[in-house]
């Protein structure tokens, strides 16, 4: 591994000469050329100077300063950058000690390993490691490396000494108005679930980790160049709508413990104020026992509203038996008067009337009807 820095720690008045190592590889990460979509030729970029147009070859690119505000560019030499009153130029200069807690991860940036430069070095970083490390604590200074001065913070790893550089705290945006708004209310079931649920995830391990978007690429160039037809993954089953949030968390915790081996199945939460699927006071044939138990529940109602019926319906029938009698009582009579008149002219007057008395008294006994019989 090539060294990129060399320089020394300045601790109180310990100097540990120290080289520096890139503790990260990028160079695996994906990343594409720039192509000519029509031909599929690559895309070059190139150094062109805006006054005479030609091009620039690299040693003739130097550095220039323009200030924020300012559409002038001046130009700054290595000279001058060597003059500049810089005593971090080649040391490390460890500022204090605090607590890893008190670091924001937002700050961090690049990661180096820090070495011991030579034996007389491997004594006193030895002795800051095992501080750092006894400590808990990681130390934060200033180091000038690459034409710009850098906050950084140091901490033991893995048997050696690691340094990050750390973005200064006026490059931090502030997060304002990102969150949400208003007052979210968190049943404490919610967060219990959440917990549950952290906890159940359990530790990490580094060796199961790896890119599978880089491994996708790779197997999908590789079939380009073997003239196949890339087939897309089925992802017909991956993911959902998260309807209820409460369902969701039991059914993660349910999952992370190893699906139904209890023998059910996580439990669903309905959400508050939201209508069911079935009809208002219908409850689902699951929960109720099905059909019957809903006919069971009908069945009392519909008899009722038979019976409401009848109730309703026989003051009309005896109204209309009462009219009957009345029109046959009237009937009875205009016959007997009939009868008489006739046995008048006929001479049989003592029969005719006998028959219109008999029919007279035969009227009372249809009109009140089971009183005669009795």
């Amino acid at each position: 591994m090539r060294s990129i820095w060399n320089g020394s720690i300045s601790f109180g008045l310990v100097t540990i000469p120290v080289k520096t190592y890139s503790a990260t590889d990028r160079t695996s990460s994906v990343s594409f050329a720039r192509i000519h979509a029509k031909d599929g030729a690559q895309i070059r970029y190139r150094k062109i100077c805006e006054l005479d147009g030609e091009e620039v070859p690299n040693e003739e690119v130097g550095k220039g300063y323009q200030a924020p505000d300012d559409d002038a560019i001046v130009q700054i030499t290595d000279e001058d950058l060597a003059r500049l009153p810089m005593p971090t130029a080649k040391t490390l200069a460890i500022l204090a000690f605090v607590d890893a807690a008190e670091i924001d991860p937002l700050q961090m940036d690049k990661a180096y390993y820090l070495g011991p430069n030579g034996s007389s070095a491997t004594k006193p970083y030895a002795v800051l490691r095992e501080a750092l490390e006894h400590q808990h604590k990681v130390a934060i200074g200033k180091v000038a490396m690459r034409g710009r001065e850098s906050l950084v913070m140091l901490r033991a790893h893995d048997g050696a000494i690691v340094m990050h550089s750390l973005l200064w705290p006026d490059q931090i945006r502030p997060a304002t108005g990102l969150g949400p708004q208003a007052d979210v209310k968190i049943r404490e079931n919610e967060l219990t679930l959440a917990e549950t649920l952290m906890d159940t995830l359990g530790e990490l391990d580094p060796d199961e980790l790896h890119d599978d978007y880089r491994e996708a690429v790779e197997q999908l160039a590789a079939q380009k160049l073997a003239g196949g037809v890339p087939v897309a993954p089925d992802t017909s089953g991956a993911g959902g709508q998260v309807i209820d949030l409460m369902a969701a968390l039991e059914k993660s915790v349910a999952a992370a413990q190893g699906g139904t081996e209890s023998g059910r199945s996580a439990s669903v939460t309905p959400l508050r104020g939201r209508k069911t699927a079935g009809k208002a006071g219908q409850a689902p044939a699951e929960k109720t026992g099905g059909t019957a138990r809903a006919a069971t529940k009908k069945a009392p109602a519909k008899k009722a509203a038979g019976q409401k019926t009848t109730a309703k319906k026989a003051p009309a029938k005896k109204t209309a038996t009462a009219k009957e009698s009345a029109t046959a009582k009237k009937a009875t009579g205009k016959a007997a008067a009939r009868s008489s008149a006739s046995a008048a002219r006929t001479g049989t007057g003592t029969s005719a009337k006998a028959g219109a008395k008999s029919a007279a008294k035969k009227a009372p006994a249809k009109r009140t009807g089971k009183k005669a019989s009795a």
